[in-house]
């Protein structure tokens, strides 16, 4: 017997929304986290090169893709921050395997809608119509790694 670890796939994970899956997501993109290093050095310092000290840390904008129906909470969420209405949500990304069971959670915190992007229509073609929601958050955990 081996022991060979294959890749999750891609393919199947769900969108969470306070604790609660909100609905199925065709893609989601935008998982990041950065961290700047800065350089610094001190007149005592012998060596002539630069010291790297960690600098702050920043999270990519989390992007979401789905088919468009009759549910429009999100276009609502999008709606109440641009009229000034900050409504926050925590939300988790949830990589499943292919017997649906989760294997990675990354919990996103405090996260707010920045832009909406509505479906291209074409009367040719013979696709679903797609809308997009672009999400800041402040931090990103790790809850489970199975």
């Amino acid at each position: 017997m081996s022991d060979r670890i294959d890749p999750y796939g891609k393919y199947n994970f769900a969108v969470e929304l306070d604790g609660l899956t909100r609905a199925g997501f065709r893609s989601c993109s935008g998982l990041d986290v950065s961290q700047q290093a800065g350089t610094y050095r001190e007149g005592t310092d012998r060596n002539l090169g630069m010291r790297k000290v960690p600098g702050l840390v920043t999270y990519g904008d989390i992007t979401l893709s789905r088919g468009i129906s009759n549910d429009n909470k999100l276009w609502e969420w999008r709606q109440q921050v641009a009229t000034g209405n900050l409504e926050r949500h925590d939300i988790s990304i949830v990589l499943l395997d292919d017997t649906g069971s989760a294997k990675v959670r990354w919990n996103l915190f405090a996260c707010w809608p920045t832009k909406w992007t509505g479906p291209e229509l074409d009367a040719t073609a013979d696709e679903f119509a797609i809308e997009t929601l672009v999400l800041a958050c402040e931090r990103i955990e790790v809850d489970t790694w199975t």
